[in-house]
């Protein structure tokens, strides 16, 4: 595949955006951040917001290093990926930089289970637009099997501003109302995609919205039925739900598919109306639920396995941000797990699994943007 050509000054990229009703326009800019004509201005460190690995009009996504279409997959995920405009910092006029990074809680596990040598594949869709080229061409280069991403030609790819605190804490705003992503139905999930899994892994984020979560449901529901180990992680962002009320039902319904749960320690309670570890884990072990974990951010991750409960130390680093971070130790505990049977898994073995999902997102969280930011073996290893 050839490499990308740099855009000369001013030239324009166009990507629709579903509830803003218009485009979104990103200028080549200058490192110091040239003003573009809409009087937006989209800086990034390279010098311009780039789109990477040919995705320019035509460009074919790449997929070396990927696996063989219908090949056994330890992983397949299922749900949104996306365009995050992460904040980099501001320029000398303190006007907020951004770069574009590609994103989305199960393409973000995908990618981080993969560089962690599991067989993954992810499945969902995308825009027929440059950033839909971008995130399959990522994912691909990323040995991410996209023979699963649709491209829908009426519906652009879903974008979300990502804005990071001093603390490296995130906001999201979500461009997603009629977005690519949503627009997954049930007949993007073909049943060889599930049948070929180990584990099939989906988030809380499809199911905002039909036909995604009708699509979603009946996916896990099939893949259970067909032997898969059933992953979930209700990842929680208030912005995408009618209501508080509305979330928690949604997110609570696919409960008696999982086999195995994560939950963050602030979704803890949104599930369970509790914040202690224990008794909150064992309301929710009641759905069946086998493993369970509560991510404690700097605190490492509690655990329940059957009746058996414990807590796992965090690997302290310095934040650069969080983003991707969750995704992170979900995807390199599975990159472990997928190797293994629940029914034989010691808590031995599983608490060495936990300290090296904890390494693995400790990196991530030293680092920028999430995607980019995940470690490879060799790193979490080290």
């Amino acid at each position: 595949m050839g490499q990308p050509q740099p855009r000369r000054a001013g030239t324009r990229t166009q990507a629709r955006r579903g509830n803003a009703g218009g485009t979104v326009q990103l200028y080549r800019v200058s490192g110091r951040g040239q003003s573009g004509r809409a009087g937006r201005r989209l800086s990034h460190p390279g010098g311009y917001l780039r789109l990477a690995g040919g995705c320019g009009a035509g460009a074919v996504p790449g997929t070396a290093g990927a696996p063989p279409k219908g090949a056994a997959m330890d992983i397949v995920t299922i749900g949104e990926v996306l365009i995050d405009l992460t904040q980099t910092g501001k320029d000398e006029r303190d006007i907020p930089q951004f770069a574009a990074n590609p994103g989305g809680a199960p393409a973000n596990l995908a990618v981080a289970a993969a560089r962690l040598g599991a067989q993954t594949a992810f499945i969902g869709k995308v825009g027929a637009d440059a950033f839909g080229r971008y995130l399959k061409e990522v994912l691909a280069e990323n040995k991410v099997d996209v023979s699963g991403v649709a491209v829908d030609a009426d519906h652009p790819t879903t974008m979300a501003v990502v804005s990071v605190d001093a603390a490296g804490e995130r906001d999201f705003s979500f461009y997603r109302r009629a977005n690519a992503d949503v627009m997954l139905s049930k007949e993007d999930i073909p049943e060889d995609a599930l049948r070929s899994a180990k584990i099939v892994h989906f988030g809380s984020v499809s199911l905002t919205a039909d036909p995604a979560r009708t699509a979603t449901l009946d996916a896990a529901a099939r893949a259970k039925k067909l032997g898969a180990v059933i992953t979930y992680d209700p990842n929680y962002r208030a912005n995408l739900w009618k209501n508080k009320e509305d979330a928690i039902a949604q997110m609570k319904a696919p409960l008696p598919l999982v086999d195995i749960l994560k939950v963050s320690d602030e979704e803890l309670p949104l599930l369970t109306g509790t914040t202690d570890c224990e008794s909150g884990t064992a309301q929710l072990a009641q759905n069946g639920i086998r493993l369970i974990f509560v991510t404690l951010g700097v605190n490492g991750v509690f655990y329940r396995f059957g009746e058996k409960t414990g807590h796992v130390a965090g690997v302290p680093c310095k934040v650069g941000d969080t983003n991707g971070a969750g995704d992170t130790f979900f995807g390199a505990a599975l990159s472990k797990l997928c190797k293994e049977e629940l029914d034989t898994l010691t808590v031995d073995k599983l608490e060495g699994i936990l300290a090296f999902a904890n390494k693995a997102a400790s990196i991530t969280t030293s680092r920028h943007g999430a995607i980019p930011a995940m470690p490879t073996l060799a790193e979490v290893e080290g």
